[in-house]
């Protein structure tokens, strides 16, 4: 199963360990969902993650940023129609369109409902987590 998670996502999962983010970060990092990104996603990644006001570790960013790269799927996004809040959110459907994603995953859905009408499933965290445990095993 493929998603494309925001930025915030990450974050989240930093600052609460345990919580809904940091169980989605988990199902990635243990393989059991594959993330989709493209450099525009990985260069944001690692510059919110490494901004000041998070005062995250370096060595811990970079240690997470390499794992989750390592099963990462690169997708190769079109530009995609729709208004965003935040255009730099735009990327984020993108990659989710041309991944053909199950999910995009972000704490912030009121900013991409443009995507949902690009017929991109958007979820919370908690959702996805929710929705994922119905789904059937292979």
């Amino acid at each position: 199963m493929r998603v494309v998670l925001d930025t915030n996502v990450l974050v989240s999962a930093m600052l609460t360990p345990g919580g809904p983010a940091h169980q989605v970060l988990q199902l990635i990092l243990r393989g059991d969902v594959t993330l989709c990104l493209d450099a525009r996603i990985s260069a944001e990644y690692h510059d919110v993650l490494t901004r000041g006001q998070f005062r995250f570790p370096r060595g811990d960013v970079e240690q997470l940023l390499t794992a989750v790269r390592e099963d990462a799927q690169e997708i190769l996004a079109a530009p995609v129609p729709g208004r965003f809040p935040d255009e730099d959110d735009r990327v984020f459907a993108e990659v989710a369109v041309a991944a053909s994603a199950a999910a995009l995953i972000t704490g912030n859905t009121r900013h991409f409902r443009a995507a949902e009408a690009l017929t991109i499933r958007v979820m919370t965290p908690a959702e996805f987590l929710r929705w994922w445990r119905r789904q059937p095993r292979a």
